[in-house]
């Protein structure tokens, strides 16, 4: 089945774009359509039967059919063509309504936990429905199918997204076992099993909330750039002639489909700013058409000569002494009146337990110690790679 929607609605020879916008609507669609019958039957059923476990499951399946909304509206909305108020495309609105469908699944959780745990303190007898049990299974049996259907259309086009949207869809099925559960052993028990149940859906539904939030926050707030990501740029540029090195690497998303990645190549110094600027060039065509990304390279020029690869050492040496994994670049070197003056930058590790500032004067004590006539001055940053 989802086989045959996605060769119906995907089309093979769709550019990348459209088919990014295919897949959102189709997900949108198809969990609208889907959530809206399950809402439909559990909620009838559950006024009927007086299951507030149930009408919680229905209101989750609401939310869920919301969610689709507002997905649906996102995708559409972000397929839009670049503009003169947006140049970089409308992309990232993807990211803002799935924050938006977070909040609410959210909200959710808030809303039917009140009600489970009144339930609990002031029970009431369920009926039992053998209707009831069917919808239940056929409940579940849905949110495995859009949970496959999800995740392969998330896989076709990376979506976060999509993920997060196929993620919940599992926490349903669970979520939609704990009322099947309490609807059967509640015919065996005076115990307030429904509104524990409730709760436990609630629960659900809550931590279902938290991870999406979490997993829409971090492209909108600006995430590091994808570890196997870099590596692939760094081989690619490396693999160039005259290439020493590759550093400062930044990845900037607008949105599924539209990045941005800068970076600085190391090259030798008695290059013409010509060739340096060609090689450049050169570089980011490729990774254009290899990462469809767009790419911004500045050239740094590498003295090769004994006495700034003495001070290269030398300030290696006193950035290692904070930590191994400190790492140096764009050492430069010059004298002045008898005095040695050095410039690099240092990259200090997220979870170094010492601030920019005292990091900075300890290796500056170091190199001071190994030859006061040296002068260093040096910019502290941190990496743009997640760890």
């Amino acid at each position: 089945m989802s086989g045959l929607l996605i060769k119906f609605f995907i089309p093979k020879n769709a550019t990348e774009g459209e088919r990014h916008a295919r897949c959102g609507i189709l997900s949108g669609v198809v969990g609208i359509i889907l959530n809206i019958l399950l809402v439909s039957g559990k909620l009838t059923l559950g006024i009927v039967t007086g299951s507030v476990a149930m009408i919680a499951d229905a209101v989750n399946n609401l939310s869920d059919a919301a969610s689709s909304a507002v997905t649906l509206a996102g995708f559409k909305l972000a397929s839009q063509k670049p503009d003169k108020e947006h140049p970089f495309g409308h992309g990232r609105i993807e990211y803002v309504t799935g924050l938006i469908v977070s909040v609410l699944i959210i909200f959710m959780a808030f809303e039917l936990g009140y009600s489970s745990v009144e339930k609990i303190i002031s029970p009431e007898k369920t009926q039992f429905s053998y209707v009831a049990l069917g919808i239940l299974i056929a409940a579940i049996l849905i949110k495995l199918w859009l949970f496959y259907f999800n995740r392969r259309l998330a896989k076709i086009i990376n979506s976060s997204s999509l993920k997060a949207t196929a993620t919940d869809s599992l926490y349903d099925v669970l979520a939609t076992s704990v009322v099947l559960a309490s609807l059967i052993a509640g015919q065996y028990t005076d115990f307030p099993i429904d509104g524990v149940a409730g709760l436990i859906v609630a629960l659900f539904i809550l931590k279902a909330g938290i991870d999406a939030v979490k997993s829409t926050q971090a492209p909108l707030l600006g995430r590091p750039m994808n570890r196997e990501l870099a590596k692939q740029v760094d081989n690619l540029a490396l693999e160039h002639e005259n290439i020493l090195g590759v550093h400062d690497l930044v990845y900037h998303d607008y949105g599924p489909g539209r990045a941005i990645v800068s970076f600085h190549i190391e090259v030798p110094s008695d290059m013409t700013l010509v060739d340096a600027h060609s090689l450049a060039d050169h570089i980011e065509r490729e990774i254009k058409e290899k990462f469809n990304i767009d790419a911004v390279i500045h050239a740094d020029p590498v003295i090769k000569d004994e006495m700034t690869e003495k001070m290269k050492n030398l300030a290696e040496k006193a950035a290692k002494s904070l930590d191994p994994r400190v790492e140096i670049h764009d050492l430069q070197y010059t004298e002045d009146d008898g005095l040695k003056i050095i410039y690099f930058d240092m990259i200090l590790p997220f979870d170094l337990k010492l601030s920019a500032d005292v990091a900075k004067s300890k290796v500056i004590e170091f190199i001071r110690r190994e030859d006061d006539t040296v002068i260093a001055q040096i910019n502290v940053d941190y990496p743009f790679i997640e760890s």
